[in-house]
């Protein structure tokens, strides 16, 4: 079988290997699509290579259908269509204790601390399993992992109906926190300087503006009333796009962190002494949050085709990192790792 293996800074390749069958406790998976996220381009570019053994087989947005089941595993079919829930908490620390698995200390990440997606048979333990339901297009089930990133974050903002929330940044996971941020009932507006990108809101329904033009704290204002979002999704990580999150919120507003921030910002404390402003942290997500993004996929709620730009073959996987990298009118790239429909 085939799989796609990370081999260094900048070097992915497809290589053939033994196919090997699932252990106890296992389930083996027909991979038919893999998404390729940001964390795979962190990995591509070897900022991860401290928790990454190279070679390695990474990915983790994907969907399939179970082809083998290992000794011990009950409770599903082969042929079932599938996804994977890749947060594999202890279970028995005092954060997992108090409901925080998503944030365990001793989390093991599938695709990034072990064997991930990227591959054409894929073993995982069973209790990583979520189910898909019978007839979802599954190159759609691919996105119920970013989607259920999207859904934690919302969650964690605490964002109600009718409030106004504030985008920053309208890539893949930007776009999927406006549609559930919208699903929600409040009033959203997306921050985005792409052009392509923009269109692409515009397209779903959103009020966007392009934050290189003008006053975007004073667009907000008037966006939202002269008051100021309740909420802000820091999702570009730029540092001007963490200013423009601060600078968006009203009095008692919220922000929230979505990107990844490997260096550290300055941020405006006087706002948030003078306005008391919150910030939360949104990590990962949970199986809660897992089993929402299905049914939002399932239900249509996610523009699942507006997000896909394309799809290619396993094999052209290192063509598929190039273009992502590029950021060239691309929003989502699916691998087509050949598993059963």
């Amino acid at each position: 079988m085939q799989q796609a293996r990370y081999q260094g800074t900048g070097r992915i390749s497809v290589v053939d290997v033994p196919e090997q069958p699932p252990a106890a406790g296992e389930v083996q998976i027909d991979v038919a699509y893999t998404g390729i996220c940001g964390t795979d381009l962190h990995i591509l570019h070897g900022a991860m290579d401290h928790r990454v053994a190279v070679p390695a087989v990474i990915g983790h947005e994907m969907s399939g259908t179970v082809a083998r089941l290992g000794e011990g595993v009950y409770g599903w079919a082969v042929g079932a269509p599938v996804t994977v829930l890749p947060v594999l908490p202890c279970d028995d620390c005092p954060t997992c204790r108090a409901g925080h698995g998503n944030v365990c200390p001793h989390l093991t990440f599938i695709g990034i601390d072990s064997a991930g997606s990227m591959q054409q048979r894929w073993n995982v333990p069973a209790r990583a399993l979520i189910g898909l339901p019978d007839g979802l297009d599954l190159a759609h089930g691919a996105l119920a992992e970013p989607t259920a990133v999207a859904v934690h974050d919302v969650r964690r903002s605490g964002l109600v109906g009718g409030e106004h929330a504030v985008v920053v940044g309208g890539g893949p996971v930007g776009l999927l926190i406006a549609v559930v941020a919208r699903h929600t009932g409040a009033r959203v507006l997306v921050l985005e300087p792409s052009t392509h990108r923009r269109a692409t809101a515009d397209r779903l329904g959103f009020t966007t503006i392009d934050p290189a033009r003008g006053s975007t704290a004073e667009a907000v204002r008037d966006w939202s009333g002269g008051h100021g979002a309740a909420v802000a999704f820091e999702v570009s990580g730029a540092a001007a796009g963490v200013n423009t999150a601060v600078e968006a919120l009203a009095p008692r507003g919220r922000l929230v962190m979505v990107a990844i921030h490997p260096t550290p910002r300055n941020v405006d404390l006087h706002r948030f002494f003078w306005r008391e402003l919150t910030m939360l942290g949104a990590r990962l997500y949970g199986q809660d949050d897992m089993q929402t993004a299905v049914e939002l996929v399932a239900s249509g709620q996610i523009p699942a085709t507006d997000l896909i730009t394309r799809i290619d073959p396993l094999r052209q996987v290192d063509d598929a990192f190039a273009a992502l990298a590029s950021g060239t009118r691309m929003m989502k790239i699916l691998l087509d790792c050949g598993g059963q429909r």
